[in-house]
């Protein structure tokens, strides 16, 4: 694929560069708390989250109180200082937080944490994201505020009051532009629900999606169906990263992190709706520097999990990270080709945000150390290179390759 190819060349710079994370860090300890329907939670949200750290402690065999850093993204209200309390922690060395909204810092928030251990500023941060949303709110409602400001004031008052609204005039552009088909979108979110029925966690696991059930369920706003659009949930999740020395004394098989990116291409955020490149997923310059840092290419990766807020945005991303140029969308996104394990690429292994859980995309970095680790409920054939994609549609966008030993 010539789209592969151009990313592909030169993507081995990243190997021996002293500035790269490639190879220098690595999540030792993954952890969840329950996922539920939005609103259903027994517990409350700090609570939701200290679940999923204490999981991902015991995941990597390590006591609590070694945890010295935080990371998060998208705004999390779970206080670092006061997990920090709660944990028991004898010190506090880092607490970083990624800008932007949406789940475009789930990869970002990854990175962070990794430079801070890299830096030498903290020797074990945990990552993690926790989201109540029956305690605190909807995020696919509108609030209601008396005055609105950005983006956000260019939309509103034409009756663009929701995500779905304002990110499928971005996919039907791209659809129109490369005759991309509902079929291509039908087969992501099949995909993802059938990876669900294998995976106990998912919130959707039990609840088979068909071509009929997709077909007959209403439209949300064209050319999203009911099963385009993501869940909304109650739920967190956690990883635990450490240098490469320290990882491995840890419990489990360390997932090494070969490359990390985040950003935006020239006026991305314009307003409004005027970005240069309109019909885009945000990744084409955050893809060029994912691939050069991690020193591999498209054709190198075995699984990805990709945010999907909506089922347009994946097909973007997949083909703004060289998997097949735009006009092969929809010979390449079949549900043959996109499920575990012998698909050409599996996509969203756990169920993703469709029908494992919401939880801004934090989940699918869980599930790609689950990958290379081969412990999937839907395991890929080829999972030695994990590519996660964060937020497509918004900015910043952020993604990481991880990979096992074999792969340094």
């Amino acid at each position: 694929m010539s789209a592969a190819h151009s990313i592909a060349t030169g993507a081995a710079a990243g190997r021996g560069d002293d500035r790269s994370l490639r190879g220098r860090v690595a999540v030792v300890g993954i952890g969840e708390s329950g996922y539920y329907k939005r609103g259903q939670s027994p517990e409350p949200e700090f609570k939701l989250a200290l679940r999923a750290i204490l999981a991902a402690c015991a995941d990597a065999g390590i006591d609590p109180r070694s945890i010295d850093g935080f990371a998060s993204f998208s705004d999390d209200r779970s206080d670092a200082s006061r997990l920090s309390a709660a944990l028991g922690l004898p010190r506090l060395r880092s607490t970083t937080m990624q800008w932007g909204g949406g789940g475009g810092g789930c990869c970002a928030a990854v990175a962070n944490g990794a430079a801070v251990i890299a830096a030498g500023l903290a020797e074990c941060v945990v990552v993690f994201r926790a989201l109540a949303q029956g305690e605190f709110g909807r995020f696919g409602q509108s609030s209601g505020a008396a005055s609105v400001a950005g983006d956000m004031a260019y939309q509103t008052p034409y009756g663009v009051l929701a995500p779905p609204q304002k990110f499928a005039m971005r996919a039907h552009r791209y659809m129109h532009e490369h005759g991309v088909r509902q079929e291509a979108l039908r087969a992501i979110a099949l995909a993802s629900y059938h990876h669900a029925q294998n995976n106990p966690r998912a919130v959707m696991y039990g609840k088979p999606l068909t071509v009929e059930k997709y077909d007959a369920s209403r439209w949300v706003v064209e050319p999203y169906h009911l099963y385009d659009c993501c869940m909304e949930n109650d739920g967190a999740a956690a990883v635990i990263l450490m240098s490469a020395e320290r990882a491995r004394d840890c419990a489990q098989r360390p997932a090494y992190l070969l490359g990390a990116a985040s950003g935006s291409g020239h006026r991305a955020a314009a307003s409004p709706h005027n970005a240069p490149h309109y019909a885009s997923a945000g990744f084409p310059s955050v893809a060029e520097d994912l691939y050069r840092m991690a020193g591999v290419g498209p054709d190198d990766v075995g699984v990805v999990q990709s945010y999907e807020n909506f089922t347009g945005g994946v097909a973007m991303a997949l083909a703004e990270f060289g998997f097949y140029a735009p006009d092969e969308a929809n010979e390449f996104l079949t549900v043959e080709n996109l499920t575990a394990p012998h698909g050409r690429l599996p996509l969203n292994t756990s169920g993703g945000n469709l029908a494992e859980c919401y939880v801004h995309g934090f989940e699918l970095v869980v599930e790609a150390v689950r990958q290379v680790r081969r412990a999937s409920t839907s395991q890929a054939a080829r999972s030695d290179v994990a590519l996660v994609a964060g937020g497509p549609m918004v900015s910043p966008v952020s993604a990481l390759i991880f990979g096992s030993e074999d792969t340094l």
